[in-house]
Formats: C-alpha cells, structure tokens, sequence
C-alpha cells in the first residue's frame, strides 16, 4: 500500500486548489472524492460570481479571504485556461429607504479594502437601460466578474495531476483512524495512508471532522435553485445585479455567464439533505418574481433549464479553516460557501503555507508547470476570427453539439487528458455538448457513442453521470 504525505478529502474547488498548491513541493500528495467527477457537487451549482468582496463582516474569514482570492483569478485564470470577465456588479436599491443600506455596504467595503462607487439613478439605468425604472441608486463594484466555475476547477485538478498528484474518485470515506505516526483513511473501496489529512469534503465536512474528534460546528446545506436563459442577445444586462445582502446571503441575482447565456437565482432555503437537487414550481416562481423587480424585462421564455446547487452553510457562520483540535497532522477546511469559490485560490495557498508547512518538510519542486496545456474551441474561435488551429485539425470541423458548438475534436481532447470525463455529464460539463436549447436532444446518442469507443465498452455501460446511472438499458432488438 503506498503511503502519502498529504491526503485531501474533496475534489471541490477547495480541495482543487489546496492540491494544486501542493503539486509545487516534492511531496506525495493524493485527492479523494466520494463522486465520480472532481466538482461535481457545490462547485458544480453555483452562481458563477467572483465576488468583489463589499459583503462580508470585515475581520472575518470570509472578508480576508474573498478579497485576496479576487486578486488571484487574473493570473490563475490565465494558467489554467479557464474564461473569466471582470464585469464589475451593481448592487441595486429599489426603494429610498434602501439607501442608507447602500452607504452602510459602501463602508463596509472600506474596511475590506474594496474599491466600490455608489452610483444615482441616472447613473444606474444610463449602464443597465433594463434595469427597473424605478431603481433609486446602486453600489458599483467594479472588481466583481464572472468565471467558468466548472472547468475551473476541472483544470486546477488537471494541473495538480500533471504535477504529480494522485486522483482517486468513486471513494466515498467510511473512516479515519491514527495508528502511530500516520492516518488510515478506510473508503468503501480500499485503504490509504497519509501522514496528514486536509478535510475539504464541502457539505459533508463536518461528517468527515466528527471522524477523528467531537466538533463545535455543525454544516447544514442551504439549497439553491437557479433558471438558466438560452444564448439571448447580449445586453439584458451588463453586469452582475444584486439586490441588497441579507441574513440568507447575497440573494437572488442576474448575470451574464462566460457562455454567453443567462443565469437567475439563487433561491436560500435550509435543507438538511445534502443530495436534494430537486426543484419545485413555489420556489422557481419565488425566484423569478424577485428577478424580475429588478430587470422586468427577463424573458422567461428563453429558459433552458432549471437546476438547484448546495451550499454549507456553517453554525460558526464563517469559514473554518483551522488544525484540529489534538493532532496539527489533520486540518479541517470546513463552512466554504459562499463567497467560498472566489476565496478558493487564497485557501489553497493559506492551508499549504500556513498550516502544511509549518508540519511537514516541503521542498520546492523546479519543474512545477503552473499552465495546463491549451484548449482550442471552436466557439472562441468564432468569436475571436482566429481559425489557424481549428483549420488545420480535421477534427474541429466535425460538430457534433450544434446548439453550443462543440466539435468532435474538443471532445477527443477532454478524453485526452490527465483527468478526463467518466460520464456524459462529466464531458458535458468539459466541453458544454448537451448545454443547449435542446439539452443533448441531438448531440447525447453520439456524445454516448463517443465515450463507448474511446473506453472500450458498450453503450450499455455509459453512465450519465455517477456509477449505475446508465443512459440506455438495452437494446432495441433485445428488448419487447
């Protein structure tokens, strides 16, 4: 059995960059996660939003670690390949007696070290012509932006995996015990060794803590439910809209994606089952009513899809990032939601120099690549005039999703890689085949076929998304 230095328990993007930042030193580092896909739960189904950090109570985990995490995604964008915008956000008031709320944020965003303008009417509607005629001021911050949450952290993991780091999926930990000098994490697969364990399992992390040691902190998912709009013309709005924070979180929002769709939501409600992704009518409506006051014009009627995402939201209500409380050798990275994605680059670096450090012996590697190796895509190419590279591979003229398209040779590139997608969902989530008006409608039967050939194995054996969800059940000459 190979033992490793360190052994991070969540492939969200959390666990992905406190990986990623360990892939620098000479150490043997491995990743578990319980899914079949890395980010495949919470950093699956969020808002996409790198928040500029106005919001958070200064002095907190949460304010510290969402503004230094902003400052990084320029650079790490550009790493690892992975589109990101600063378009700025606007932090709407509709109401005159939501003004003295606007200039209490405008102050909060002082003492976080956050540049923001507070912006009249006029100035609103003249850089948002959709926005409620009635809006009666905004808080501007222009460091906000929007990122591909998905490849983001599927690209971190791929970069952590070139540099060394060991993937293990479809490994859900049944228990953690400390023999001697070392942890023995147990999986309802096999067994691993690791001198320290780093818990950043997301909603299940205080699960994971309560393993080793009683805990005073108790993570509860807050479930979030979100419309998603078809490529509709640009300009619905330029920005990130908020309305104004409460106790619930940021609220319910409307943006721009990287993709050039439109996302609404979330809603905030208090679930105690971590696995309920369901949706429902009350709810959606709730959502959309609250959207609409601040951009009537949303046309619902672009809608593609609804989904709901998980956050944990924690008792301590901030994030817990700390060693526990008997053994330095394991550390718990607990109560990341919100504005945990934005703050993820700044955790990664905190855990690794603050708190592995000082444990371990680490030793800089002198080939530590921090780039993954280009992605070409046909929809870039498209908007960017340049098609040297899709001319030249035969492969990328094939399209195989038209709704978003998605060629043939992107698809064979995904599968290509270090960490490549078990799973229709998991290459949808890669390359966007099947993100369209029609969902997969066309493209899935080739996108199912694809994946058959390239592992080897049956149609039959394809599964959607984790282990036994098979998309065909048998076939049609077999079956009555």
């Amino acid at each position: 059995m190979e033992r490793f230095d360190v052994l991070i328990i969540g492939a969200g993007v959390t666990g992905a960059m406190i990986a990623r930042n360990l892939a620098k030193y000479d150490i043997k580092v491995a990743l578990l996660d319980k899914e079949n896909d890395v980010g495949n739960l919470t950093s699956n189904a969020n808002s996409a939003i790198v928040h500029s950090g106005y919001d958070p109570v200064p002095g907190t985990n949460k304010a510290k670690f969402n503004v230094l995490g902003n400052a990084m995604f320029d650079q790490i964008c550009d790493e690892l390949d992975v589109s990101f915008s600063r378009v700025g956000s606007l932090t709407v008031a509709l109401y005159d007696e939501q003004l003295k709320i606007l200039e209490d944020l405008a102050k909060r965003s002082k003492e976080n070290g956050v540049k923001v303008e507070l912006l009249n009417a006029e100035q609103v509607k003249k850089m948002e012509p959709n926005i409620n005629p009635c809006v009666k001021g905004a808080l501007f911050a222009p460091t906000a932006g929007i990122v591909d949450v998905f490849n983001f952290v599927v690209h971190a993991v791929e970069n952590a995996v070139d540099n060394g780091v060991k993937l293990f999926l479809n490994q859900k930990v049944t228990s953690i015990n400390k023999e001697k000098d070392y942890y023995v994490v147990k999986t309802d697969k096999e067994t691993f060794e690791s001198k320290m364990v780093i818990n950043a399992a997301g909603c299940f992390a205080d699960k994971i803590a309560e393993m080793v040691e009683p805990i005073d902190w108790k993570i509860t998912p807050r479930k979030g439910e979100y419309f998603v709009l078809d490529h509709y013309k640009a300009g619905l709005v330029n920005h990130v809209i908020f309305p104004l924070p409460s106790e619930k979180g940021k609220g319910i929002l409307v943006t721009m994606t990287t993709s050039g769709n439109y996302l609404v939501g979330p809603s905030s409600e208090l679930d105690e089952d971590p696995s309920d992704y369901t949706t429902d009518p009350m709810t959606l409506r709730n959502v959309r009513a609250q959207a609409s006051e601040m951009v009537p014009s949303i046309p619902f009627n672009q809608v593609i899809r609804v989904f709901a995402g998980s956050r944990p939201t924690c008792t301590r209500h901030d994030f817990v990032i700390e060693y526990s409380k008997k053994d330095k050798y394991f550390i718990n990275v607990g109560g990341i939601e919100s504005p945990g994605f934005v703050s993820s680059p700044a955790i990664g670096e905190y855990v690794v120099e603050q708190l592995v450090k000082p444990v371990l012996s680490l030793k800089e590697k002198k080939d530590f690549n921090p780039r993954v190796r280009r992605y070409h895509r046909l929809y870039s190419a498209m908007n960017d005039g340049d098609y040297k590279f899709v001319n030249e591979h035969e492969n990328y003229s094939e399209i195989i999703c038209n709704c978003e398209k998605v060629t043939l040779g992107e698809i064979l590139d995904a599968l290509d890689r270090s960490v490549p997608p078990q799973s229709v969902k998991a290459l949808k989530r890669r390359t966007r085949a099947g993100y369209g008006r029609c969902q997969g409608g066309f493209c899935q039967p080739r996108v199912v076929l694809i994946l058959a050939k390239h592992y080897g194995v049956s149609p039959l054996e394809i599964n959607y998304d984790g282990e036994f969800s098979p998309i065909l059940l048998k076939k049609i000459k077999e079956g009555k």
